[in-house]
């Protein structure tokens, strides 16, 4: 009875959190939530929107530009000259007069229409291709939610085999210290060996505190990814880690991957492809630009203040108009236009470096994990074999110890070798998940989790 009870709160210690039973959560619906709710992807998806945004602004450059004006003047003092008195019959002297009227009005519009502008016709280009360049980065950031939420799943999976390992040497060792404290209490034991046990109970106790601390952080971080309330709760279910085995039981053949289709190489790619543009814009800066303008105002004079109701100083109204071509030739300009050419120049074999040296990291991922399955392949198969043989050896030699023919430093060192053995097993299963992963992910496949 008393170990039927403490099996269920070493149970209820991992599937109940802050008080609250957990729903279970698959690494579908995981996946699902978080491209749903990442406060990250959301913010790249928001970028992918303004990158429309700035392709109608560059657009708007190439299209028909309508301003209006209007103005209102008192000249407080009109502009005067000086004349000879000889024009007005008196010679020898100098004549000052005022020239124009006190008041003035005028209304209008301009019109102006880019006919060649190459800057403007290479930036619609570049906007064009600025949206294809935040479609890919809303791609990566995707892929890149995929990749750690399912990373940690998998870290999630683990930490709760080994507390699920911890639980059942707990109980082991609960039990041989009752058995152990019967001996010792009728005379068939020592009290150092007591002790001892104790001893080793309280560490494995103190270590799955540690654990468990450490899967509530790794369930933070999950959440957190996610976009989940810290307040929620899931569990994740046990039976998952059986399709780690069926995965490590098949025969797996991995071709090489085409690297060339990485959204990150695409990324890189596109980034060229802008700086290109970029570039192109400075040189433009070079040619001529050819608009077409129109302008028509229509403006009123006046001695009195305009809208005075006086017939003998009315207000002069009048319009105006034009249409015209007008052509800007740059000619020197200390060599700037050059100088942003030459800097662009050189952003662009930085880019070439950028992308040998990412094609030569993600290979040497790919080969890396390629290597790290087929390693951990072996040694699941191995692992799980001395797991199931140090725990036969483990109740074998506490038959023995009950039974007076083994020590109990046999049955200490043979309950250690079990919990090695456990951890060792569960280790090859999480490296070999973890290889897995970035497999599928060279591959560019990490969306196939979701299916």
């Amino acid at each position: 009875m008393k170990r039927l009870k403490l099996t269920l709160i070493l149970l209820l210690g991992i599937g109940v959190y802050n008080g609250y039973a957990q729903a279970p959560l698959t690494l579908k619906e995981a996946l699902k939530f978080a491209l749903q709710n990442n406060q990250q992807l959301a913010k790249t998806k928001l970028d992918e929107e303004m990158g429309k945004f700035k392709t109608q602004e560059v657009r708007s450059q190439a299209l028909p530009q309508v301003n209006g004006n209007g103005n209102y003047t008192d000249n407080l003092q009109l502009a005067k000259s000086i004349l000879p008195g000889d024009a007005i019959g008196k010679p020898g002297e100098n004549i000052v007069i005022g020239f124009g009227v006190k008041y003035g009005a005028s209304i209008g519009a301009e019109l102006n229409q880019q006919i060649y502008n190459q800057s403007v016709f290479t930036g619609l280009k570049a906007a064009k291709a600025g949206e294809e360049y935040y479609k890919l980065a809303t791609q990566q950031s995707t892929e890149d939610v995929i990749y750690n939420v399912t990373q940690l799943y998998y870290q999630l999976l683990i930490t709760q085999e080994n507390l699920k390992s911890l639980d059942s040497n707990i109980l082991k060792l609960t039990d041989l210290v009752t058995v152990t404290k019967s001996q010792y209490d009728n005379g068939l034991a020592k009290k150092i060996d007591l002790d001892r046990i104790k001893v080793n109970l309280t560490n494995y106790q103190t270590q799955r505190v540690q654990t468990l601390n450490q899967y509530t952080m790794q369930v933070n971080n999950l959440k957190k990814i996610m976009g989940m309330p810290l307040q929620s709760a899931f569990v994740i279910p046990p039976s998952s880690l059986k399709d780690i085995e069926s995965s490590a039981a098949a025969v797996l053949q991995y071709d090489d991957a085409n690297m060339e289709e990485r959204t990150e190489l695409k990324l890189l790619r596109k980034q060229e492809e802008l700086q290109l543009f970029q570039k192109k814009a400075y040189q433009a800066e070079n040619y001529p630009s050819l608009s077409l303008f129109g302008r028509y105002s229509y403006s009123g004079m006046s001695n009195q203040w305009m809208f005075a109701k006086d017939p003998v100083n009315s207000t002069l109204w009048y319009g105006t108009s034009a249409i015209g071509l007008s052509l800007k030739i740059p000619i020197f300009d200390g060599f700037g236009r050059r100088s942003k050419v030459s800097q662009a120049d050189v952003t662009l074999r930085q880019l070439k470096h950028t992308m040998e040296d990412t094609k030569l990291a993600l290979n040497t991922q790919y080969e890396n994990a390629k290597l790290t399955i087929r390693t951990n392949i072996t040694a699941i198969h191995s692992q799980k074999e001395n797991m199931e043989l140090a725990n036969e050896v483990y109740y074998s030699t506490q038959n023995n110890y009950r039974l007076g023919l083994a020590s109990l430093t046999d049955l200490l060192n043979a309950e250690t070798s079990l919990a090695d053995a456990q951890n060792a097993y569960n280790a090859a299963l999480l490296q070999y998940r973890l290889a897995e992963l970035d497999i599928i992910k060279s591959k560019g496949n990490l969306r196939d989790l979701l299916n």
